[in-house]
């Protein structure tokens, strides 16, 4: 559950923090009273790109920190232990942009890529706008939804297992089969080399006569002599 939000230096904002309740939290106001940045800082927070414009004119850096409550054997825990960050009661996340556009980001005091503040962010929250399609309409949710309603994480985990080690053996296949490609072709190689030196028939010491016969040649032809073929 989402429990907090703390933004700094961020557009009109310099400062505002947010305590959500359990249940549903309502924030109204005027047009230009800065909803929609809220949201934006939230979504910055969690992977989306931010332009060096958000950060608030005269500050040197832009800040925004959000925590949230979750459950132990909530999906973004294992995540966490994938990528040897320290597991928290409360999940806190912060993300800097500065003025010149540099952003850096934080999990539990941990600094991380924005590329695993993307794979937490579906996670975590989901935001709708007013055309966008709602969460049961995409179809990268389906499956899911489809687990969590069956209860099978340890058949998923089995799955999932046998899964890495059949592609495990798919590349050792590969692997295998690219050798014994590359020993037939050495095979067929040394063969062809065998037959041509049985048609040639070599014989011992038949080189020196070859060569002496190619020397006596190229002498009469040298000096144009109607030479007769050595004996």
């Amino acid at each position: 559950m989402l429990v907090g939000l703390d933004i700094r230096d961020i557009l009109i904002i310099e400062h505002a923090e947010i305590i959500f309740t359990n249940g549903l939290n309502v924030l109204t106001g005027e047009t230009g009273a800065g909803k929609s940045i809220l949201l934006d800082s939230l979504g910055f927070v969690l992977g989306w790109r931010g332009k060096t414009e958000i950060v608030r004119p005269g500050a040197d850096f832009g800040e925004v920190s959000v925590w949230f409550d979750v459950d132990v054997d909530h999906p973004v825990k294992k995540i966490l232990d994938e990528n040897n960050i320290p597991w928290e009661e409360e999940l806190l996340i912060r993300r800097v942009i500065s003025a010149d556009g540099r952003k850096t980001a934080w999990i539990n005091g941990r600094r991380v890529p924005r590329e695993l503040l993307i794979r937490l962010s579906p996670l975590l929250i989901e935001i709708h706008g007013q055309h966008d399609d709602k969460g049961l309409l995409d179809q990268r949710s389906h499956i899911h939804l489809l687990d969590m309603f069956a209860a099978n994480n340890s058949h998923r985990e089995l799955v999932k297992e046998a899964w890495k080690k059949l592609k495990k053996a798919e590349k050792e296949l590969q692997d295998e089969q690219k050798k014994f490609s590359a020993f037939e072709a050495e095979e067929s190689f040394l063969r062809y080399s065998l037959d041509e030196l049985i048609r040639v028939d070599p014989k011992e010491g038949e080189e020196q006569e070859l060569d002496a016969k190619r020397r006596w040649s190229e002498w009469c032809r040298k000096f144009d002599f109607g030479c007769n073929e050595m004996d």
